[in-house]
């Protein structure tokens, strides 16, 4: 499923209306429906039930107002209240406001001080409050009256449901410049917004639902619209299925460079997740000092020794050892516990630029390019790199700060300047291509924010290189580690470690070659 910015969705509108004859009335009404639906199933029977609903001026508003007109029609007491200007309501919302006044439903300005006790006493008694107030053609911070109202259906405790998205923040972004509704559920229109998925926005949907409101179909999945969710059919559809007369070595051969005094964890897991990911052959080369002790340490993983100097790797004759190991397989990943040794990182950038296969790199591989990052580009294939967000900011230059303004945006430009796949890691991953296609994930949860899960996700993406093809394979590796880290997270919670996520991506993986028809896990 696409997802779509404001002006993606503005688009489709306008299309809808000139090029099908869709008028906007009509999918206001369908809109409107759609949100009575989702309250109803909120409730789960509206009669005799009061629901406050808040609207705006704009078309947010007009589907509030048609949500009021259903639920009237199934027996709820409706308390209506306009906090926009009524004079500044557009045409669409203002038919479906005057409906409700010719059946007898008061639709109260929230003008005086009077009518906010009112809408303060109807909060009181409510059962479910609607938030119609904003919508996604909101950017900034809200006015001080609707902030005021957005602040008094919070503090009323009562459940919320938002339209579209919660009213304050960035659909874009997912920016809340001041406060925003906290809803319970948002119910969204057509299409999925980005601001569902980023936080703080995210945090601020609760359970997200996407309704169809009878856009049509090759508006929806427009070439154009290059953001796209990273869900179960998605990546099944990327997985192939194993043949009978698999071995091996066509299973993929994948050389795992990491590892320095201290960080041998984090090779270990990386080269671990590779072959849980079903990687047929992992070898994992570690500075020579280190190979007797990772050679006891795993069993299945091959290990290598590389040369080093003054205990790290590196040095004279390193970049042609390691060019001459690595032609023996199908790609490499490289970074996880490695150091930042000078000659280390040197080394790391020589064989980047000189290595003509699949390559991922991931941690201190990725602080090699800090004041470097323009030589990304000039790798000989786009490498897959694994930043969390504080290594983009110290790639780009930018602070952390800085990239929350608009992580799509810098997300998407930094994978074109580095002509790489660029898997951000963050609450919602984002896995962006040199074309400018970015997916969002669907899952992963917070008990994930734990030492070494990013070093079992590298090499679950570097495991997937032979089985999907390396243009594939963040993709899928991306949606593994993260159902992994849920199915570890429903026993574990926050007390999941990166080795439960380890342990959980062949499950991960055997429910995803299960899927159902219907795409559900």
């Amino acid at each position: 499923m696409k997802l779509s910015l404001v002006q993606e969705m503005r688009e489709i509108d306008r299309r809808a209306g000139e090029e099908y004859g869709l008028p906007e009335l009509l999918l206001m009404e369908t809109a409107g429906g759609k949100v009575a639906e989702a309250a109803i199933a909120m409730l789960g029977t509206v009669k005799g039930r009061q629901i406050s609903i808040a609207a705006g001026s704009g078309n947010n508003g007009g589907d509030a107002f048609a949500a009021a007109r259903y639920l009237a029609n199934r027996g709820a007491a409706v308390k209506v209240f306009l906090a926009g200007n009524p004079e500044h309501i557009k045409h669409s919302p203002a038919v479906m406001r005057d409906v409700l006044t010719q059946m007898g439903i008061a639709v109260h300005t929230l003008t005086e001080k009077r009518d906010m006790d009112r809408l303060r006493l109807s909060l009181h008694f409510t059962d479910l409050i609607i938030d119609g107030l904003l919508g996604t053609g909101f950017a900034g911070a809200p006015r001080e009256k609707m902030r005021e109202v957005i602040s008094m259906l919070n503090a009323s405790g009562k459940p919320i449901l938002a339209i579209d998205i919660a009213s304050g923040v960035e659909a874009d972004t997912g920016k809340v410049a001041s406060v925003a509704i906290e809803a319970a559920r948002t119910v969204t229109l057509g299409l999925p917004k980005p601001g569902h998925y980023l936080s703080p926005g995210a945090d601020h949907t609760g359970k997200l639902s996407v309704s169809d409101i009878g856009i049509p179909y090759p508006l929806l999945t427009d070439d154009a619209i290059r953001q796209e969710l990273l869900d179960e059919r998605l990546a099944a559809s990327l997985l192939p299925a194993r043949i009978r007369a698999a071995h091996k070595g066509t299973c993929g051969r994948i050389l795992v460079v990491a590892g320095a005094r201290g960080m041998t964890g984090a090779a270990a897991m990386a080269s671990q997740a590779a072959l849980r990911a079903g990687c047929g052959i992992v070898t994992l080369a570690v500075p020579a000092s280190l190979q007797p002790l990772l050679a006891v340490k795993l069993t299945e993983v091959m290990t290598k020794p590389l040369l080093e100097t003054d205990g790290a790797l590196g040095g004279e004759g390193a970049l042609d050892e390691l060019l001459a190991l690595a032609a023996d397989y199908d790609g490499v990943l490289m970074g996880p516990g490695l150091g930042r040794a000078p000659q280390t990182m040197e080394l790391v950038r020589a064989f980047a630029m000189a290595y003509d296969k699949p390559l991922v790199l991931d941690a201190d591989a990725l602080y090699a390019f800090r004041n470097h990052g323009a030589e990304l580009a000039k790798c000989p294939q786009p490498p897959v790199i694994t930043p969390h967000l504080g290594e983009l900011a110290g790639l780009t230059g930018l602070t952390v700060s800085d990239l929350r303004e608009d992580l799509l945006g810098f997300v998407r430009e930094a994978a074109r300047e580095y002509r790489a796949i660029l898997v951000a890691k963050s609450e919602c991953t984002l896995v962006a291509y040199p074309d400018g296609r970015v997916y969002f994930t669907t899952v992963g949860n917070p008990g994930m924010a734990t030492a070494g899960a990013g070093d079992v996700l590298a090499g679950t993406i570097a495991g997937l290189i032979e089985q999907t093809g390396s243009d594939q394979a963040p993709l899928v590796g991306t949606f593994l580690h993260g159902r992994a880290g849920d199915l570890a997270y429903t026993r574990l919670c926050e007390g999941l470690v990166a080795t439960d996520i380890l342990q959980a991506l062949p499950e991960a993986r055997r429910q995803l070659e299960n899927m159902p028809a219907d795409g559900r896990m």
